[in-house]
């Protein structure tokens, strides 16, 4: 059963060398099937599953990339093929702080890791432009909140103003007219 399993793991590395990854796709779910039926074959399906992710990352269908990968990860927790590919998904996606999660998770598993070191690089300024972006967001809709109630007193959140205290960082409102 086993040789089975390696057969038509194989023969999806062939479809997915051929750039057939519909095919390969099909292949290594055979495998996985003959594999469910094995009780050590916790490497072949691992295999499996990250090959399957490829496929999917190369087909652009990045949510299945990452459920492949987890799947696989789930199996082999220090699968660094499987973060790389579960953090590439992520970052298509602009998941950045999962991607990010991965990426770190390959440099503690492998500190020499250049490729992770180099995606965490450049993954953290992005994630950080994201953060900002959806606060800036969130600011406005509270403004346009604020604005909609304080509107009906012929007020807006610009007649009040906000002020940090340095010394506890709290923060006290004044009115302004």
């Amino acid at each position: 059963m086993a040789s089975q399993a390696n057969d038509a793991k194989a023969e999806g590395n062939k479809f997915f060398g051929a750039g057939e990854y519909e095919r390969a796709l099909s292949q290594y779910e055979t495998a996985l099937q003959i594999a469910a039926e094995l009780e050590s074959a916790e490497d072949i399906r691992s295999a499996c599953h990250s090959n399957r992710a490829v496929c999917f990352l190369k087909l652009g269908k990045y949510d299945e990339t990452i459920k492949e990968c987890t799947k696989a990860l789930e199996l082999n927790p220090s699968y660094l093929k499987a973060l790389l590919r579960r953090g590439e998904a992520h970052e298509k996606l602009e998941h950045y702080d999962e991607a990010i999660a991965d990426m770190k998770k390959i440099i503690e598993l492998d500190p020499s890791n250049e490729q992770a070191k180099r995606s965490l690089f450049r993954l953290e300024p992005l994630a950080a432009e994201k953060r900002e972006k959806m606060k800036e967001e969130m600011i406005g809709k509270l403004k346009d909140l604020g604005n909609s109630v304080l509107g009906r007193f012929g007020m807006s959140v610009d007649n009040f103003k906000a002020v940090k205290d340095p010394n506890t960082g709290s923060y006290s409102i004044s009115f302004q007219q």
